[in-house]
């Protein structure tokens, strides 16, 4: 299957895959840097000072090292149950979008709760019309 595009190449199939292996992880950096991460510091503006503090030490020093494990915990109850990285493929492809599903929900859901914050925000408090101080007449 992959004989044409290696002797296109003019490389193995082992070399194929480390290079499409760098060019996978270079934009995977990409995306996070450019996607993932900026989207993540907008869910902080509407805070105030002190909870954005706590919200993005709560998610740095918690949220992340535990997604991490969580997903690496399923994926080797998989492997482990189901016997090889082949046959775990399919339950990891439905896993995957299923929490692809969770995401796009929640991130939409973030997004009216942040479109409300800022129309409460640019919303201007009625002004008190000051009244003349009597005799300044």
């Amino acid at each position: 299957l992959w004989d044409p595009v290696t002797a296109m190449l003019n490389t193995t199939p082992l070399m194929l895959a480390v290079m499409v292996g760098a060019i996978q992880n270079g934009v995977s950096k990409a995306a996070k840097y450019s996607l993932f991460d900026p989207c993540k510091e907008m869910a902080y503006i509407p805070l105030d000072a002190e909870a954005r503090t706590k919200g993005k030490a709560a998610i740095d020093v918690i949220g992340n090292p535990l997604g991490k494990s969580a997903g690496s915990f399923i994926q080797q109850g998989l492997i482990f149950s189901l016997g090889s990285l082949s046959a775990s493929t399919p339950c990891l492809g439905v896993l995957l979008c299923l929490i692809l599903w969770g995401w796009l929900y929640a991130a939409n859901d973030l997004s009216q709760q942040f479109e409300l914050a800022a129309s409460t925000e640019t919303e201007e408090p009625p002004r008190k019309v000051q009244e003349p101080e009597p005799g300044m007449a």
